[in-house]
């Protein structure tokens, strides 16, 4: 059984801007929404924070 669109189901909304999300665009609300999602991926917006890696080499 598939899951259903997201933007079908009720309380579906937008990712960016909390708008109700259309079929079109699931699942944002318009397709300035997802370039501006893509935006932040492309320009590292989404980032978790993590401790620095340490390379075998210099452990010792």
């Amino acid at each position: 059984m598939s899951s259903p669109d997201p933007a079908r189901r009720r309380g579906s909304h937008c990712a960016v801007c909390g708008k109700p999300a259309t079929p079109a665009h699931a699942p944002f609300c318009s397709q300035g929404c997802r370039d501006r999602d893509l935006l932040q991926w492309l320009g590292e917006g989404y980032r978790i924070p993590a401790r620095p890696a340490v390379d075998e080499d210099e452990e010792g």
